[in-house]
């Protein structure tokens, strides 16, 4: 959101002006991203349904997991979570809830939640490692095309200025209030930083989670599961980071809302953002 041509057109209304804010290989990246990751959770969702419990360490302790999801043998079942010892009552949920006949069976994650939505390791496995790959490619074109153009540099580094505002930068986002005018179109410290750690740390670390769990991989690099602590851990780290990623993507959605959703999606759909003019701006 940085790298920004001014338009001299007043296309909007009197006391708005126009500027481009995001390149076409940004939009299509972003778009192929959105769909990359809706898949990823729910066939991720259908996989982790096989076996509806995390372990660490390398092998599965079926008596002491440190997450599971499990349906009692009552008529209909209630679904039982259990989270380092304490269990809750999730029914309807997590554990056990209603199939697509309105029969409550016992399932980690509900059918909506997953895809497909009927049980199906198989074709889990056959979505998930497929976008998997379609969003890896994705990221690099998106990572060569930022480091190509400067674009990777100036939306993601913060700047020495900003950091040194990051305190009055936490309560504007605290207190909702945001950037006017030519301070729209950047992205604030906190989105950088944000979006560093993301694209930096957590999906290259999710990546090599994933990696960890391909018998195939292993074989090629066992070294890295020992990176991990092992195929139990390796698959807990996946997992955990996975509802990282959903967080961030929901305070991601709520932010572009909060701070004016239409401005916001006609960028990202068209590269075009309108701003208020300021006393320096050319009528």
């Amino acid at each position: 959101m940085v790298s920004t041509e001014t338009s001299d057109e007043d296309a909007g209304p009197a006391g708005f002006r126009w500027v481009f804010r995001h390149p076409a290989t940004i939009r299509i990246s972003h778009w192929v991203n959105v769909v990359c990751l809706a898949v990823l959770l729910l066939s991720g969702l259908q996989i982790f349904n096989a076996h509806p419990a995390l372990y660490w360490g390398e092998v599965s302790t079926f008596d002491a997991p440190l997450v599971s999801m499990t349906a009692t043998e009552a008529e209909p079942p209630r679904g039982v979570t259990t989270v380092f010892g304490k269990s809750f009552d999730t029914t309807g949920v997590l554990g056990a809830s209603n199939d697509a006949d309105g029969e409550r069976v016992g399932r980690g994650f509900p059918s909506w939640a997953t895809l497909p939505g009927y049980q199906s390791l198989a074709e889990g496995r056959s979505w998930h490692f497929f976008f998997a790959w379609v969003f890896v490619l994705n990221g690099l074109v998106y990572l060569a095309y930022g480091l190509a153009s400067g674009q990777l540099r100036r939306r993601l580094v913060p700047t020495g200025g900003q950091l040194r505002h990051i305190g009055a930068s936490v309560i504007e986002h605290l207190s909702f209030r945001f950037p006017k005018g030519e301070e729209a179109t950047r992205y604030n410290v906190l989105q950088k930083l944000t979006y560093l750690v993301v694209v930096l740390v957590l999906l290259p670390l999710q990546l090599l989670a994933g990696l960890a769990l391909s018998p195939g991989f292993n074989a090629a690099a066992p070294f890295v599961l020992d990176l991990f602590g092992g195929r139990q851990s390796a698959r807990t780290i996946h997992f955990v980071l996975a509802n990282l990623l959903v967080l961030f993507v929901l305070v991601h959605v709520a932010m572009v809302v909060a701070s004016g959703f239409w401005n916001n999606l006609r960028g990202m759909l068209t590269g075009w953002f309108r701003i208020e003019r300021t006393p320096g701006d050319v009528a």
